[in-house]
């Protein structure tokens, strides 16, 4: 299985998942973590001045993002928006976990070992 975890140190869950520098992949085998990989969040969005996500236009697309996860199961994050949380499920990520920022790879092993608590439903609340 594939999981993905958005960063931007490389090895924290980020804040928010769509404003995030890059994803980390990781490859599991059953119930642990047997690689990783990163891969840079080409389609960043960025926070406008009214609180609007902008990426030059009013309107933005996650196909950049979907890319990047693709063949991705899972993803763990810190908070995403609903319409990209719907544009994951419709590529075919299964399941999205929301949880508080800390290490990725620790988050991962408790995903693993059934320990992270799933708030499938708790999403920002921005405007997105």
């Amino acid at each position: 299985m594939r999981i993905a975890v958005p960063t931007d140190d490389g090895t924290s869950i980020a804040q928010h998942f769509g404003r995030s520098a890059a994803f980390l992949i990781f490859e599991t085998d059953s119930d642990r973590i047997a690689g990783r990989l990163t891969k840079t969040n080409h389609a960043k969005h960025t926070q406008g001045s009214r609180g609007h996500h902008s990426t030059g236009s009013q309107q933005h697309s996650h196909s950049g993002i979907l890319s990047a996860l693709e063949g991705c199961e899972v993803v763990i994050c810190a908070g995403m928006g609903s319409r990209a949380a719907e544009a994951l499920k419709a590529g075919g990520v299964r399941e999205i976990v929301v949880t508080t920022p800390g290490p990725a790879e620790g988050a991962v092993s408790d995903f693993l070992a059934g320990k992270l608590t799933r708030q499938a439903e708790n999403f920002c609340v921005c405007r997105h």
